[in-house]
């Protein structure tokens, strides 16, 4: 096809001419009118000297290792048990359809078609759109401070692990009064080491403490682990994700057979599974699916784009979006079996344990000579062959009358205490591995395996930190070595924050609310961007070019509408949960041995509400920034002077119709069946062609190949 393009002497070299080869070629048929125009300030990439996966697993194992966290092991089990088990897994599922999987395709897409990081792709669509891409780095970077905690508790309890017996499995005893710490005999053994021990912790945020020496050597380890596998960009990351993206698999599998073993891994799995479809009414089970769809595939993290950037133009992301999504479901349901079976086999026991001591009371009435009629049915000489069942059946007619002393001991109550959060890896597993035979293995086994999980997920957030800063910013791209050096020595210095003793409590503020509302922002304009700004007509049309086939027309609706309401309601959701449920925190009690909830004081909700709004102003930013940026332009006398405002109103953009229509081999294009289609342009590159009323100058026409 050609475009026959009207160039006035004097102005022949002040552009590039219209290149549409068949990567790159103009839109047939759904074109959107919005052009992409303008030049980012920033350098563009040459697709010859960028990085590239040296093979397709590597690519793989470094988005499933991304998207595959922490969050699949004890956050989505809780979410699944808590809010109506197998209907919650449905409810999921259906998002993760609906809104997971199409936007996580267009980010795919947009970095494999574009080659640019976060901050580039949004700049490449429009100028206006770059503050997207900031944003972005900024909640990657408020992410990467508190997750790199995380790892170095991990470390932490790794280390700790090579001993027997474990440290946490028995309380241990003051010497000076030769008794059990009062402490820890008020909670368990496994509480107290993890608040006493190795936090450190203190009563409430407000009491901030001295430094916990140990874990601000733990952290600094962990830094240095990622600056070391992160130092020599994909190349380096990418032989380490060969280990830590397989490894968790092995451990999870491993941990599930041997559960599967455990007395009470099938009431486990009951208690989890067990749908309650009622929960499908409730405003706040929705809400928390499409939370858990969001951050499971890594969304608005741009991380997903500055991977899918390292691609073959041609790779097929449809099917990676499919695969990479799948795998993380799959994961979360082994995570959830594996943590339900193990959770199943701690609760039988302690309730087990509860049964016990409760008739060791009864016979204590019994042989002082109390007979009343309810008294138990079933035999009490020996205690294990009392189920928990028959117990509770007992108690139900007369626990009432028995007094303070006997409880009931209820099995799903003991499951839900510590199954979410830090309390499950750190207390509740911990609890278990005790229990188990060579204990030290399994704690070993277990704490690597969170590492890995850790670290995997810390690769992919810190590239969604450094590659838009390489892509945009040539001078920090030429110093690749000491731009990854110089971040991990700025996230190890604030994340000192995390290591006073009342750093727990600022990991879970960050954790809480410094990433959630940032990244539902930034992906709603994303999706506006997209959809609306660049077109999903074209859109789609760019992504037939790179797969060499045209994805489903359903995809259009869903990023328009679905995907972009989806998102909105999240954020009003999440916005009206904070204002009408004041923020609240955890706290440990020394006194007690145990937990309670606290308000957050003036001072940190203040510091919650900067998080957020720091996070979110780069995209106002952006679009302020770049219009004053063109007024700046347009009023600025250009060096040819009047010359070349007299020539200004002459012309005007090709259009990709006009092209066609003006085209002389339009009729061949399509009988041979080619549709042309518009591609992202190469930046910079503007076309332009003469109005009608100045048609004289047909001498100097130029006939440029499209």
């Amino acid at each position: 096809m050609y475009c026959n393009v009207k160039v006035p002497a004097v102005h022949q070299m002040e552009k590039h001419s219209l290149d549409c080869t068949e990567d790159q070629a103009w839109l047939g048929e759904g074109r959107s009118e919005t052009q992409l125009t303008g030049d980012p300030s920033g350098a563009e990439t040459n697709d010859e000297d960028r990085p590239a996966w040296d093979s397709k697993i590597q690519y793989v194992l470094a988005q499933v290792g991304f998207s595959v966290g922490l969050g699949n092991v004890w956050r989505f089990p809780y979410l699944c048990h808590q809010n109506g088990g197998g209907a919650f897994m449905l409810l999921y599922v259906f998002l993760l359809l609906i809104v997971g999987v199409p936007l996580f395709f267009m980010e795919l897409a947009a970095g494999q078609s574009i080659r640019q990081g976060s901050i580039g792709v949004w700049k490449h669509i429009s100028p206006k759109l770059a503050g997207i891409g900031y944003s972005s780095c900024l909640v990657c970077f408020y992410v990467a401070l508190y997750y790199n905690v995380i790892i170095a508790w991990s470390l932490f309890y790794m280390g700790n692990s090579f001993q027997y017996p474990l440290p946490w499995q028995q309380c241990p005893v003051d010497v000076t009064t030769n008794e059990t710490v009062k402490e820890c005999a008020s909670s368990s053994p496994t509480s107290y080491f993890w608040f006493r021990k190795a936090l450190n912790i203190t009563n409430s945020i407000q009491e901030s403490g001295e430094f916990n020496a140990i874990m601000t050597g733990c952290l600094l380890a962990a830094w240095t682990i990622v600056s070391l596998a992160m130092i020599k960009g994909i190349k380096s990351s990418a032989k380490v994700m060969y280990f830590s993206s397989v490894f968790p698999y092995v451990v999870l599998f491993i941990f599930l057979i041997r559960g599967l073993m455990l007395d009470g891994a099938m009431e486990g799995i009951t208690y989890m599974f067990y749908p309650k479809l009622e929960i499908w009414g409730s405003v706040q089970v929705w809400r928390q699916a499409a939370t858990q769809v969001f951050f499971a595939l890594g969304l608005g993290y741009g991380s997903v784009i500055a991977y899918s950037s390292y691609n073959p133009v041609h790779n097929n992301c449809h099917r990676d979006a499919l695969m990479v999504s799948g795998i993380n479901f799959m994961t979360s349901v082994l995570a959830s079996l594996v943590v339900f079976v193990v959770l199943g086999f701690r609760a039988k026991n302690i309730a087990l344990r509860c049964v016990a001591e409760n008739l060791g009371v009864l016979n204590q009435m019994s042989s002082s000579g109390s007979n009343q009629h309810w008294w138990p049915w079933f035999n009490m000489t020996d205690v294990t062959s009392v189920s928990i069942a028959d117990y509770r059946e007992w108690y139900g007619h007369y626990g009432s009358m028995v007094g303070p002393k006997i409880t009931d001991c209820n099995l799903e109550e003991e499951m839900n205490e510590g199954v979410e959060g830090t309390g499950l890896a750190f207390i509740a597993f911990t609890e278990v591995m005790a229990l188990f035979p060579a204990s030290p293995f399994w704690s070993t086994l277990f704490f690597l395996m969170l590492l890995n999980l850790g670290l995997s997920t810390m690769f992919g957030t810190m590239q969604g930190i450094l590659t838009p800063l390489m892509d945009n910013f040539s001078l920090l791209g030429r110093h690749r070595t000491a731009l990854t050096v110089c971040s991990c020595a700025l996230g190890f210095i604030i994340g000192l924050l995390f290591t006073q003793r009342s750093g727990n409590y600022f990991v879970t503020m960050f954790d809480d609310y410094s990433a959630t509302l940032p990244l539902v922002i930034v992906v709603i304009f994303e999706t506006i961007s997209v959809a609306w700004v660049y077109g999903t007509d074209r859109f789609l049309d760019d992504i037939e070019v790179m797969l060499k086939w045209r994805p489903p027309v359903v995809y259009k609706y869903l990023w328009k509408y679905v995907c972009l309401f989806a998102m909105v309601g999240l954020l009003a959701a999440s916005l009206l949960r904070m204002v009408f449920k004041t923020p609240t925190y955890t706290a440990w009690n020394q006194s007690t041995g145990s937990e309670t909830t606290l308000e957050y004081p003036g001072w940190a909700l203040a510091m919650i509400i900067m998080l957020i709004v720091f996070a979110s102003l780069p995209v106002p930013f952006g679009y302020i920034h770049s219009i004053v940026k063109n007024r700046r332009a347009r009023d600025t006398p250009s060096p040819e002077g009047g010359d070349q405002e007299m020539h200004r109103e002459r012309y005007t953009k090709c259009s990709s119709t006009q092209q066609m229509d003006s085209s002389p081999h339009q009729g061949h294009s399509q009988e041979d069946g080619v549709h042309p289609r518009t591609a992202f342009l190469p930046v910079g590159n503007e076309h332009y062609q003469l109005l009608p009323q100045e048609e004289e100058e047909e001498e100097e026409e130029l006939d440029t190949g499209v």
